[in-house]
């Protein structure tokens, strides 16, 4: 029979050592907590929650807006369907060279294609992401004389333009409340308010529609956006300096 191997001399020292350690460790730096399980919001109180999220973020973000930089909605729809899988920030160092080789429909739809690649390359899906622009150009140019139409059936029919894309263009460039845009921000925050439990866009968008006013529908996806940049990020939200922590189900405070 083998022999057994003896620990090193002044192993359980240092064992309780690492264990004191650790105690000091989580005394002092404790894991956040998790909130409790809550009853689904419904009815009555799930109005009451939509309401107070919606006049608590106004007040704190008057200036919220499309992050997108652009002029017109030539230009938003381009630089929105750049914005698939890419961020805000890096669409913007990517339009004005973009903008300034084809300014409208005409010129994007003449454009070839590996010209058009080239100058969005750094948006991520280069190659994807010209093909759509430069068939979403030629689109309007043959069924719209060269102009965005200003109509949700119109748009998503588009070549690289979807229900999202449509209700970025036609709340920021047309101002016209069709919908709610959803991104992962939205999605995010939705859920975490507990003002849905679905994880699916268009589903997501249905639950929100009938919580809040018309004519803030497009405004609402800026202010949670803008939250969730700010303060209720995906990996750390900041919740002790919530202004909702108070009414949110998922607040780690």
């Amino acid at each position: 029979m083998a022999a057994r191997k003896r620990a090193p001399a002044g192993a359980p020292a240092l064992m309780v050592k690492a264990a004191k350690r650790a105690a000091k460790a989580h005394a002092e730096h404790p894991p956040a907590k998790r909130p409790a399980r809550r009853r689904r919001l419904r009815g009555a109180a799930l109005q009451a929650q939509a309401d107070t999220v919606l006049q608590r973020l106004l007040a704190e973000y008057p200036d919220a807006h499309c992050a997108l930089d652009h002029r017109n909605a030539f230009e938003l729809l381009s630089a929105t369907i750049l914005s698939a899988q890419c961020t805000d920030k890096r669409v913007n160092m990517v339009t004005p060279a973009l903008f300034a080789r084809y300014p409208d429909a005409s010129t994007m739809a003449s454009a070839r294609q590996e010209d058009v690649e080239e100058l969005v390359r750094s948006a991520g899906f280069f190659r994807s992401k010209a093909k759509s622009l430069i068939g979403m150009a030629s689109a309007i140019v043959a069924r719209h004389d060269g102009a965005v139409p200003d109509a949700m059936e119109d748009l998503v029919v588009l070549p690289g333009v979807g229900r999202k894309t449509a209700n970025v263009v036609l709340g920021n460039a047309f101002g016209r409340n069709e919908g709610i845009v959803v991104d992962t921000h939205v999605t995010r925050l939705a859920n975490r308010l507990g003002l849905t439990t679905e994880s699916d866009a268009v589903k997501i968008e249905r639950a929100l529609i009938p919580l809040f006013p018309r004519e803030h529908w497009t405004i609402l996806s800026h202010l949670l956006i803008e939250h969730g940049r700010q303060v209720c990020d995906a990996r750390k939200p900041r919740c002790s300096s919530c202004l909702l922590a108070d009414i949110c189900p998922s607040a780690l405070v």
